[in-house]
């Protein structure tokens, strides 16, 4: 009996169908790798309808299969269209790349700056990020998120078509909020940015301060930001000095104020200006100011040389501190000053031709340098000066043992600056000077927030006495105006045209300065010239005018020496009353760090100046702080006040100029 006469019981077909269905090989099984020697094997019919059924059933499946076959050598764009027309969908392929994309954005809140710029909140790990949309924060999450939905990477050119629409998106169809760098306000509260990872910021009001999770301003993190420690209460100011080599209570005062104009989200901030020889400390000064209260990976740099430079720097930090400066150019001086009271920088935007980049704010400066860098007027009316002295052997500290102490201090004394911003922000409202000088917003800043830390005026006895050296020093490294005081020196008043002025001056100042290149070279130089110093020649009592006279309207020169030119911020001796009773104690705080001093007179020196410390033992006190006459205070463009005219003095020549 043959094989083929043997009955196959029922079971046993049964079993070979499943053997034989076994046999069948799935069509997407090494698609990839027989595509690469025959592209058309993804359009075969059955390999097309798995394909379909594929893409519905497993998403992700499909996009990495989908990206192995382009990398193969595929046409995917003429796959997806045969798959389409499987699934029936006759309108053309599905989604494509940037739609995806797109569609993920949507779990992003988006809204845009005032300049337009694009920006993403995003929720990660429970907390809120702020990115531009065009910054790697945002494309690394945009990406991240595709891989997960789809298990593949985007092309770049569907990231950027879905960029150039998230960004409409943001710019059209999202509201307008002002973003933050480290500093931030909203409704009377300050907001300081922890940089930490989860975007933790600390909320400061009238009532306290405290750590936040999700702050209601939004923040930008920029390259190189670091975290600020938490700040911890019950520290004192005095810690901060340890570690800043100041020499005088003046100086730390100082220091002192321009740390909490930092901490506050509008300017302006007066530039600080560390000099000294080698060895002083000034880059560890620099360095420890900007790590207390905007710490960075690069924390000092070299000047820029060109606006767009600087530009670039105070978009990505609050704080810009530049090392070793040896001078500076007429046009970063000018810079520097729109940077400290608030100014706009406009670049062209690279790649454009008619489109900007613009900048409107201001910023907080650090210069150091071993020079008398400051040398222009108008920077030195906004800057406060320190010089520091070299440091003896004895009491130098290794570099290392020095940031490891501030590092276990620094949460304290920045929990102690905060305290003291609180105060302010308090008292700011009815703050008053009885004079408002250069600067004059930081001034009643710093006076509202001084007596958190400080004895009341100690403050405005400080800032007085840097004004006034720094009138000396700019007027020593003016040639003009030191001619000019060399000028007045012998007489009370000098008339004349530019030309005769700049003869004069030539005469005294010498044949070398004379023939150096910061001379004026024409009289229309020299007017300029003395424009600019006019401010602070005014302070040491002498006016200058200009006008025209006679029947030609000839331009003239009116340089006139006051009888008495001392003033509140340069005052003269002033005889105290043989039995005036003992001041009060000012109001401080004495877990600050800072003892009140005892009440002591206005009390007279050898050279017939008040002393304006305000600080320490033997230091007394200026009775009118921060007062500078009518002509001085209506100079300053910050104190935006009517000038008041005063009563003329008999035999004194008026001030008949319009500067």
């Amino acid at each position: 009996m043959s094989n083929t006469d043997i009955p196959v019981e029922p079971e046993n077909l049964i079993i070979a169908a499943i053997d034989a269905a076994e046999d069948i090989r799935d069509p997407l099984d090494g698609l990839a790798e027989e595509t690469a020697t025959d592209p058309g094997a993804p359009f075969a019919p059955d390999a097309v309808e798995r394909l379909a059924v594929l893409k519905t059933e497993d998403r992700a499946a499909f996009e990495a299969l989908r990206a192995r076959l382009k990398k193969a050598g595929c046409r995917v764009t003429a796959l997806d269209e045969s798959i389409a027309e499987e699934n029936g969908d006759m309108g053309g392929r599905g989604p494509t790349q940037a739609d995806i994309l797109i569609e993920l954005a949507q779990e992003a809140e988006l809204f845009h700056a005032p300049d337009g710029t694009g920006f993403a909140d995003l929720n990660i790990n429970g907390h809120r990020e702020t990115w531009p949309i065009r910054a790697k924060g945002f494309r690394r999450w945009l990406a991240r998120r595709f891989y997960q939905e789809t298990g593949g990477a985007p092309s770049s050119e569907a990231l950027q078509s879905a960029l150039n629409v998230i960004e409409a998106k943001a710019h059209f169809d999202a509201p307008e909020r002002i973003v933050y760098i480290r500093v931030g306000g909203l409704d009377g509260k300050l907001y300081l940015d922890l940089g930490d990872e989860n975007w933790r910021a600390v909320e400061i009001d009238t009532t306290g301060w405290r750590v936040i999770d999700n702050p209601p301003v939004r923040f930008r993190r920029a390259a190189g930001m670091k975290p600020l420690p938490i700040p911890v209460k019950g520290g004192s100011v005095e810690t901060l000095r340890s570690f800043l080599n100041v020499q005088s209570d003046a100086d730390f005062v100082l220091v002192v104020a321009w740390a909490l104009a930092v901490l506050r989200n509008r300017g302006p901030y007066p530039v600080i200006v560390l000099s000294g020889e080698q060895g002083s400390a000034k880059s560890t000064f620099s360095a420890i100011l900007r790590s207390l209260l905007d710490p960075n990976t690069a924390p000092l740099r070299a000047l820029p040389r060109e606006d767009r430079d600087l530009f670039i720097a105070a978009s990505n930090g609050h704080v810009l501190a530049f090392d070793n400066v040896s001078g500076l150019p007429a046009w970063i001086s000018d810079t520097l000053c729109r940077l400290a009271t608030g100014g706009g920088f406009a670049v062209r935007q690279l790649y454009t031709d008619q489109d900007e980049v613009l900048f409107d704010a201001a910023r907080p400066v650090i210069l150091n340098g071993i020079e008398d860098i400051v040398t222009r007027p108008d920077l030195a009316d906004r800057a406060v000066f320190l010089t520091l002295e070299p440091i003896p052997e004895e009491r130098r500290r290794p570099e290392a043992e020095l940031w490891a102490a501030f590092e276990a201090e620094r949460p304290r004394i920045l929990g102690v600056l905060l305290d003291a911003v609180v105060q302010g922000l308090g008292r700011l409202p009815e703050t008053r000077l009885d004079q408002l000088p250069r600067m004059a917003d930081f001034a009643l800043w710093a006076t509202a927030c001084e007596t958190a830390l400080l004895p009341a005026g100690t403050f405005g006895s400080a800032y007085c006495g840097n004004r006034d050296e720094a009138v000396e020093g700019v007027i020593d490294a003016d040639p003009i105006a030191a001619a000019v005081r060399a000028v007045m020196a012998t007489r009370a008043e000098w008339t004349g045209t530019a030309s005769d002025l700049l003869g004069a001056l030539s005469e005294v100042a010498g044949e070398r300065v004379a023939k150096s290149k910061t001379w004026p070279d024409s009289p229309r130089a020299l007017a300029g010239r003395l424009r600019r110093a006019a401010a602070f020649l005014r302070k040491i009592g002498i006016e200058i005018s200009f006008g025209r006279e006679g029947r030609a309207r000839t331009r003239t020169i009116h340089i006139a020496a006051t009888p008495s030119h001392a003033t509140p911020e340069n005052a003269g001796a002033r005889p105290s009353a043989s039995s005036t009773p003992s001041a009060s104690a000012p109001e401080s705080n004495s877990a600050n760090g800072f003892a009140v001093p005892p009440p002591q007179t206005v009390t007279n020196d050898a050279d017939g100046r008040t002393d304006g410390s305000g600080l320490g033992g033997a230091a007394t006190v200026r009775a009118n702080l921060l007062k500078t006459n009518a002509e001085t205070a209506a100079d300053g463009a910050d104190a935006n006040r009517p000038l008041q005219s005063a009563p003329a003095k008999a035999g004194t020549p008026g001030w008949r100029a319009r500067l």
